[in-house]
């Protein structure tokens, strides 16, 4: 192949990666833009391996890791769970990183192109850019990967001064990197790019185990963006216009993304960085500025008392949680709700953006259960519906549901926008315990009058009201 017709090859494949993403910004065209997406990598990577670029001497190794890696992505997409794609998605983000890293030491020690002047210093400034941003995005996520997989504690972890320490970190890092553009040879360079190299993934570390388990969302998103500049680090490294746009396109987005959910959480990007919020414990938490649990008592439901006041309702919104998630209680939720739409009944479901462990959490295991798209609405979209509402069904939510963050301004989530169940006619929240959510912050609704609790596994107790429902 051609310059040109490689070229031309990449131009196809950037249409193809920016209608992938047009695609994902809704449900509905979601499986289109994964196509489009998957498309243009083909065309991507044939057209790399098939450019004047490649010598057909390495076409061996080339195929050899296509295999192994497609082998490697087949067993993950047939094993891994829906309840798990969270941390899969913080692992993929880390072999991001560590391809920037591994491509940035190459291209430093390649000696088969020589840069003079200007060019050598540009080169070695993209590389030593590349290698930071690579590495703190391969530790950050690995982090983030045992976070969400519940291997590392949810509570945050607040060193002594610890942003001094960043702020030293950094001061080292820029000094370094003088040293690594003034250095003479390779030999010479090696040294300050490997002390970069570490402090950088002692950084990705410490950013993310500062983080509280409530923000996680937000790391997801943050992570993906720092995987997009990474990879368009790597495309200046590697001269690749192609990489360029990619992980500038994958680097955007994910920034935008990030200011969507920290917007949905009423925080700022900056105080995410800073950590702190979200003990992950799943304990119980006494009620936020008060110190002590709200006043008032929880009222128990049955599944079939359930089963009756769904029967009954002309209005219901359901609002998946991260319970419904682990619980893989999504089809029997679609079943419930495929038998009273049969009966007449308006079933919708209120999605918050930051429900579950990462964006589109939710909606990803909605659609696996083949709930129609139409019924998912957002929560700008449904929240205004809740006075009208007959029955709302919380399933393993809390944050996202907590009356605290209007009513309360000394919570922790204070500002917050929430889904305003607890302005239906009545409020079933299921749980399996009286435990605080991922934030730690205890939740008045529980103790509301129109409340009612039902307790249990979220399949187990499903499967009953379902089966009262069928009776």
């Amino acid at each position: 192949m051609n310059a040109g017709l490689a070229t031309a090859s990449y131009i196809g494949a950037t249409i193809l990666f920016i209608l992938s993403l047009g695609g994902l910004s809704n449900p509905e065209t979601a499986r289109r833009g994964n196509l489009f997406g998957m498309i243009g990598m083909a065309l991507a990577v044939i057209a790399t391996v098939l450019s004047p670029r490649v010598s057909p001497a390495g076409y061996a190794w080339i195929v050899g890791a296509l295999v192994v890696g497609g082998a490697i992505g087949l067993v993950a997409a047939k094993k891994v769970q829906m309840t798990q794609m969270p941390e899969l998605v913080a692992l993929m983000h880390s072999l991001v990183g560590l391809a920037a890293c591994l491509v940035g030491f190459a291209s430093y020690v390649d000696t088969s192109i020589v840069f003079t002047g200007a060019e050598k210093t540009i080169h070695e400034v993209e590389i030593y850019v590349g290698i930071l941003i690579g590495a703190v995005t391969f530790s950050g996520s690995l982090v983030a990967f045992g976070k969400l997989s519940g291997k590392i504690g949810g509570k945050p972890l607040l060193l002594p001064g610890r942003h001094w320490l960043n702020l030293a970190g950094l001061l080292v890092v820029l000094w370094f990197g003088r040293e690594f553009v003034r250095a003479e040879s390779v030999q010479a360079g090696m040294t300050p790019l490997i002390i970069m190299t570490v402090i950088a993934l002692l950084f990705g570390i410490h950013m993310v185990m500062a983080i509280g388990g409530a923000d996680m969302p937000v790391v997801v998103s943050m992570l993906n963006s720092y995987s997009g500049w990474a990879a368009a680090a790597t495309g200046f490294m590697l001269s690749n216009d192609l990489l360029i746009v990619v992980g500038a396109l994958v680097g955007s987005s994910g920034a935008i993304l990030s200011y969507i959910m920290c917007r949905a959480m009423n925080r700022n990007f900056i105080s995410v960085i800073a950590g702190g919020f979200g003990t992950g414990s799943g304990s119980p938490a006494p009620a936020a500025g008060a110190g002590e649990q709200p006043a008032g008592e929880v009222s128990p439901i049955a599944a079939v008392e359930t089963a009756e006041l769904l029967r009954e309702s002309k209005s219901v919104i359901i609002v998946p949680g991260y319970g419904m998630a682990v619980a893989q209680a999504q089809h029997t939720v679609y079943e419930i709700t495929k038998l009273l739409r049969e009966k007449g009944v308006n079933v919708r479901f209120g999605i918050h953006p930051v429900a579950g462990r990462m964006p589109g959490h939710m909606n990803v295991l909605l659609a696996e259960a083949k709930v129609p798209y139409d019924i998912v609405m957002e929560m700008d979209e449904i929240n205004e519906d809740f006075p009208e509402t007959d029955v709302a069904m919380v399933i393993g939510a809390n944050d996202i549901v907590n009356p605290a963050a209007q009513d309360d301004p000394a919570s922790p989530i204070a500002g917050m926008p929430v889904l305003e169940v607890w302005k239906a006619r009545t409020s079933i929240v299921m749980k399996r315990s009286m435990a605080s959510g991922y934030a730690g912050v205890d939740n008045p609704l529980f103790y509301k009058d129109n409340n009612r609790m039902l307790f249990g596994d979220a399949k187990k107790m499903l499967d009953e009201v379902l089966g009262a429902l069928r009776a």
